[in-house]
């Protein structure tokens, strides 16, 4: 079971992904034939996508709690990423707004926001692979699960905005600059916590847990209006992150790890235990 489980979450990560886009094409289909009801197929797809971003989640978690973080296990979780948080939000945003522009510019859009996706996938894995500790302490570029949560999230207060008009106006623009930009941050050099520091183990793990409670009931209270805030938050992050001390940072920004702190070389630093102590000094 502990080898299956975070396969089992990463096949939920890309079931999601494949259930959002089945349901972005069904959205299609209903809204070009006029038919009522086409707008929850396109809010479904959105839950799917963030699904999917809970499931993605959850299985690096899992993994790394029994200790089975492997290769295959990465490389079966980029796949379902850029499914999930590739395929779908491209799809979603085209088949929304970028349809509508002029001379196949939405296609170029969609097609960047896709390769970056694959470029930002395959050089976490690269650095993965890496035998350096420090490497996956913090991202390198805006993830694409997040990306894809803050497109999905944006699409959803539009939806909402819009749902007496059944149609969103001038603001789905918003989303292909947004998809732009995206495309840029996820193979940036600015720097993301990757969330691997935060342990409710830790001190005062009572408080914390009810913290952490509170503000998911909020967020899924005010899920419509909370999810884009959150997600645009850590999106600014990045930017303001170099600024802010690190007794200040929050504890899921935890980049400092005790364990792979340099030790002081005091001269018994390169001293093998097995070669026992050094010899003495001869004597001349």
């Amino acid at each position: 079971m502990v080898y299956v489980l975070p396969n089992l979450m990463t096949a939920g990560n890309l079931i999601c992904g494949f259930m959002a886009i089945l349901k972005i094409f069904e959205g299609t289909i209903q809204r070009v034939n006029f038919a009522e009801g086409w707008w929850h197929h396109y809010e479904m797809s959105l839950f799917f996508i963030l699904g999917a971003f809970i499931f993605d989640m959850l299985d690096g978690r899992v993994a790394r709690l029994g200790g089975q973080e492997s290769p295959f296990g990465r490389e079966f979780d980029s796949l379902a990423d850029i499914v999930s948080f590739g395929v779908a939000p491209a799809l979603l945003v085209f088949k929304i707004v970028l349809f509508e522009l002029p001379n196949r510019v939405g296609w170029v859009i969609a097609a960047i926001y896709l390769a970056c996706g694959a470029l930002r996938l395959a050089r976490f894995n690269v650095l993965a692979a890496l035998p350096n500790k420090n490497a996956l302490k913090e991202f390198t570029g805006f993830p694409i699960p997040a990306a894809a949560g803050l497109i999905a999230s944006i699409t959803m207060l539009l939806l909402d905005v819009y749902e007496a008009e059944r149609e969103i106006g001038p603001w789905k623009y918003v989303l292909a600059v947004l998809m732009v930009f995206l495309s840029f941050m996820m193979f940036s050099k600015f720097k993301y916590p990757s969330f691997k520091a935060l342990d409710f183990r830790a001190q005062r793990p009572i408080p914390k847990l009810l913290l952490f409670i509170f503000f998911a009931c909020v967020v899924l209270v005010f899920y419509r209006y909370s999810l884009a805030i959150c997600f645009t938050g850590y999106l600014i992050y990045g930017f303001v992150r170099p600024y802010i001390s690190r007794a200040w940072r929050p504890d899921f920004d935890d980049d400092d790890d005790s364990e792979d702190r340099e030790a002081p070389d005091d001269g018994t630093a390169s001293l093998n235990v097995k070669d026992g102590p050094p010899a003495p000094p001869e004597k001349f």
